[in-house]
């Protein structure tokens, strides 16, 4: 939603769009355009965003600002305005134009991704945790705080996540991983990582394709949490992880709960031969399909549980 108004200092004519009383919770036309009414709305907290009155007539707004309103009804919207002033040949203000864009769903993601980093921050500096992902270029998105426990750039281990591992044990952890990656395939791995105290420490690393619903492949999901820490729960890797499974992995969860294809249908929601493209592997890895299956077993009791050789094994129970 957007809106747009206008005051014009000689006259002192304000005009408000009907969409800018809307923005601001009021029923258009039903109240008097006013600075000052703009001004009550405004969250206290942030009305020194706006200029006020007084340097308002004196032309000096700035071009852009955000801020909090509170309606009337008591919700809480988040604005950004734009304002431009406008001069006379002199150089006297004249007018002032404005517009106004609710940004809340913006700003509430954005805030909601800056607790997410911090919390995942924190994380890794309490329990040495940390969820990852990995792009195309193979660049490491890992949170600040690992190079800060680790006392390495956080660049260098974004690019290299390898210089992390010690020296004895670099190569071939590297090796293997890029060998799965290379064939965009599940891979997990254990390293000893010496950290910037001094302390070394036995980690286990996580990687895992993901794909779009076409089956395009997007790039990585990772984990990384000390071998004897219990594996936390991640939604994103969750579902990563249901795209590894393969035919021979449906097949030896049918054979554990002695179903049929027809009885994986049935549960699943999904057609017999549907279930059969499956596990014959040809349905892509990104298909929704192969996750409504993995859902299916899971509710029957099915577990995928990721091995330190980079299988999956399957599990009942």
């Amino acid at each position: 939603m957007s809106g747009a108004w206008s005051w014009v200092l000689a006259g002192g004519e304000q005009i408000w769009s009907p969409g800018f009383f809307r923005l601001l919770g009021l029923v258009p036309n039903a109240a008097k355009a006013d600075y000052d009414l703009l001004l009550s709305l405004v969250h206290p907290e942030d009305r020194h965003r706006l200029p006020s009155l007084g340097e308002v007539r004196q032309g000096h707004v700035p071009p852009e600002t955000t801020v909090r309103v509170i309606r009337p009804n008591g919700t809480v919207r988040v604005l950004s305005l734009m304002m431009e002033a406008r001069f006379s040949g002199e150089g006297r203000p004249v007018a002032i134009n404005g517009s106004a864009l609710d940004v809340t769903d913006r700003e509430q993601l954005s805030l909601m991704r800056k607790e997410e980093r911090r919390r995942r921050g924190a994380l890794y500096l309490t329990e040495h945790i940390a969820a990852f992902s990995v792009g195309l270029d193979l660049r490491h998105e890992f949170p600040f705080e690992m190079a800060q426990v680790h006392g390495l750039p956080h660049e260098e281990i974004c690019l290299n996540p390898y210089a992390m591992i010690v020296p004895e044990e670099r190569q071939a952890f590297r090796d293997a991983a890029l060998t799965q990656i290379e064939r965009q395939e599940f891979f997990q791995g254990t390293a000893h990582e010496r950290l910037a105290n001094g302390e070394l420490w036995h980690f286990k690393i996580i990687t895992v394709p993901v794909r779009d619903p076409d089956g395009i492949y997007l790039g990585r999901c990772g984990l990384k949490c000390p071998v004897q820490s219990p594996i936390p729960a991640s939604l994103a890797l969750g579902e990563a992880l249901d795209q590894a499974v393969t035919g021979h992995h449906l097949r030896a969860a049918r054979a554990l709960l002695d179903w049929s294809m027809m009885d994986l249908a049935r549960a699943s929601g999904m057609s017999h031969s549907t279930v059969r493209r499956l596990e014959e592997d040809s349905e892509h890895r990104g298909s929704r399909s192969r996750l409504q299956a993995v859902a299916a077993l899971r509710r029957a009791g099915i577990r995928f549980i990721p091995m330190d050789d980079g299988t999956l094994a399957v599990a009942k129970g």
